[in-house]
């Protein structure tokens, strides 16, 4: 398995004081892929097998956890030069040098609003700024809709970059892109 970017115990800030990022490790898989497919159709199903491909390739790939250890969410991300053949991250791959691709971050039902996925994507982009990494990148679905990641996404200073449809048709993403400030 990859390890995660950098340590991923969190130490409580006053924003999140009862949340804390940890290492995956293959004990969790059957609770990831379960919190994966109830968020289908706006993520792809996923297996064990593809998790264990992803510890190989992600960059990124940690949990967060509850302070009585429930998982709240999970996040897979690569950088550029992976083997992974979404039709997504190759777009990237082909436009971008550098980049951090969120493949997906999946928030438990019960941990929505409470700024999970906020805190992830702070998280993704210290990584990033630490690494030199300039932009994020990501996409999310039109057809289906998820206009409530649409909207996050927007919140947090993503911007469209080109829209692509895939799975012959029968979805259609908005590849997003947030350049980072490296002198910050």
């Amino acid at each position: 398995m990859v390890s995660i970017c950098y340590p991923v115990t969190m130490t409580a800030t006053r924003e999140f004081p009862k949340f804390r990022f940890e290492d995956i490790t293959r004990d969790d898989f059957p609770a990831l892929v379960t919190l994966n497919d109830s968020c289908v159709p706006h993520v792809n199903s996923i297996g064990l097998i593809d998790l264990e491909n992803f510890s190989d390739q992600a960059r990124c790939f940690f949990k967060v956890c509850d302070q009585d250890a429930n998982l709240a969410g999970f996040v897979i991300a690569l950088r550029p030069g992976e083997s992974y053949q979404s039709v997504n991250y190759r777009w990237f791959v082909d436009k971008y040098d550098s980049f951090l691709y969120i493949d997906r971050i999946m928030v438990h039902l019960s941990f929505r609003r409470k700024g999970i996925a906020t805190l992830i994507y702070e998280r993704l982009e210290s990584i990033a700024r630490d690494s030199l990494v300039p932009r994020l990148c990501c996409e999310v679905n039109l057809v289906p809709p998820n206009p409530e990641s649409l909207r996050l996404h927007r919140e947090i200073g993503f911007e469209s970059v080109g829209t692509q449809a895939t799975e012959r048709g029968s979805k259609e993403v908005v590849l997003l892109v947030k350049p980072l400030n490296l002198t910050e």
